[in-house]
């Protein structure tokens, strides 16, 4: 399978790179991909939530009244949920989110979105290249060019560029990840992918 080089202009080269079988003949799995999702977003999230149960709240430790006599019911302490200011029942505590799923599924879910994105002709591959100052400036006229547009792009490079990584920073539609650490969920989120070249080998590395 070849694909189309295309500069930083948008403008396609005249080139054409292999691109491995094995990640972009892939054919759609909607449920791995679904899994990959949800197990990173509820992986994501902190899981510090807490209330305080009768036991927990402030004071009560005295009984409110005694027990029989007074013609109202029971009460054993001011905090009891049933009154203003008392514990919560049953409310939310601390707790750990985290899904673990498969290498196997993870890597499938990747060459699947992948595969899907190529398909639908939202993945390019762009030749290599890099800016000299980590301005945003710099890199705006590369965005402008290749018609993102409001749209979220997704770089994927060969290595990490700190200066690609800072210009980017100012744009909140535009993300960088090198190649091997990007996600499943990273390359859902994207409307448009850009691959550079020198980053496929990196995708083949890690999820043949």
């Amino acid at each position: 399978m070849k694909a189309e080089i295309y500069d930083i202009e948008g403008q396609s080269t005249g080139k054409k790179v292999d691109l491995p079988g094995a990640i972009f003949e892939t054919p759609k799995h909607e449920h791995a991909v679904y899994l990959c999702v949800k197990a990173q977003l509820a992986n994501m999230r902190q899981g510090t939530h807490a209330t305080k149960n009768r036991s927990a709240v402030r004071g009560g430790g005295r009984k409110p009244w005694r027990q029989k006599g007074r013609g109202v019911a029971r009460a054993g302490t001011i905090r009891s949920p049933l009154w203003v200011g008392g514990g919560r029942i049953f409310g939310p505590q601390p707790r750990d989110y985290s899904q673990k799923v498969n290498k196997k599924l993870k890597k499938l879910a990747r060459r699947s979105v992948l595969a899907e994105k190529f398909r639908e002709g939202a993945l390019k591959v762009i030749q290599d290249f890099s800016i000299d100052t980590g301005k945003t400036k710099e890199l705006m006229p590369i965005v402008n060019s290749l018609e993102i547009g409001k749209n979220k792009a997704l770089f994927l490079t060969t290595d990490f560029d700190m200066k690609l990584v800072q210009a980017c920073n100012n744009i909140p539609r535009v993300r960088v990840l090198r190649a091997d650490l990007v996600s499943t969920y990273d390359l859902i989120n994207a409307k448009n992918i850009f691959v550079q070249k020198g980053a496929i080998a990196k995708l083949e590395e890690v999820l043949v």
